[in-house]
């Protein structure tokens, strides 16, 4: 690879190879799951010392583009799908926009005891019931998201007897509730997976997790949904837009 370099040109030599490399990541030259050249190899290849490989190598790493593995060598992670908050559009609906083949599993659904925060949201007693509703996303037949929803029984009795997995949860309150959110609260946090969601999402107990929830109020001012999102953190990361 050493006559891909330009030892002539302004753009430093750490600058080009990290192109070089970025473009067999890109075009899948290198592919997801592949052990690189070591350090040592790189070095030999493009002519350069092994500290300015591993600056290149550092800094990929660091975008999650490759990662280490002690006593093997350095790898090509999977990349992250980048989606918006369920807020703007669902999560399903973005990555089937995007050409990805999705399946949602229903885990568990029923009138069941929410939390104290759930219950004052919804108005409920002491000893009030909501309906929960548990599902697993799927990304080409591999779990990616867990979402657990409260509904307000209030305002959307009997949502058991609809389909929310063939049909969006949203689609089923719009439509046969008519309950839209005008405002929706939401928090973010990073936790590691416990044995139950690692056992959900396919992955390790302590790996990390995206925690996202979401409030929903419709335009009368009435909490009809409260949800909780779990991501891969591996798998996925989340893109949030401002105007100013």
């Amino acid at each position: 690879m050493k006559d891909v370099l330009d030892r002539d040109s302004a753009v430093p030599l750490y600058a080009q190879i990290e192109d070089v490399l970025r473009r067999m990541l890109e075009t899948g030259e290198w592919k997801a799951g592949q052990r690189i050249p070591s350090e040592s190899d790189l070095q030999k290849e493009f002519g350069v010392s092994r500290m300015t490989v591993r600056g290149v190598l550092n800094l990929l790493a660091d975008e999650g583009l490759l990662h280490r593995v002690p006593g093997k060598g350095t790898f090509v992670s999977e990349r992250k799908i980048v989606a918006q908050s369920p807020a703007y559009q669902g999560i399903r609906e973005q990555l089937e926009a995007r050409g990805f083949r999705t399946e949602t599993e229903l885990i568990s659904s029923g009138l069941e005891s929410p939390s104290e925060r759930v219950r004052g949201l919804f108005g409920l007693g002491q000893l009030g019931l909501a309906h929960q509703i548990t599902r697993r996303r799927l990304l080409e037949g591999e779990p990616v998201t867990l979402h657990q929803s409260w509904i307000n029984p209030t305002l959307a009795p009997d949502i058991d007897v609809h389909d929310v997995v063939e049909r969006q949860l949203c689609e089923v309150l719009s439509a046969e509730y008519s309950l839209t959110a005008s405002r929706t609260d939401e928090t973010l946090e990073v936790l590691m997976a416990g044995e139950e969601e690692a056992e959900l999402l396919h992955c390790e107990p302590g790996d990390p997790l995206l925690l996202l929830r979401d409030v929903l109020t419709d335009s009368r001012g009435r909490v009809f949904e409260c949800t909780k999102l779990l991501m891969r953190g591996d798998r996925m990361k989340l893109q949030f837009s401002f105007e100013s």
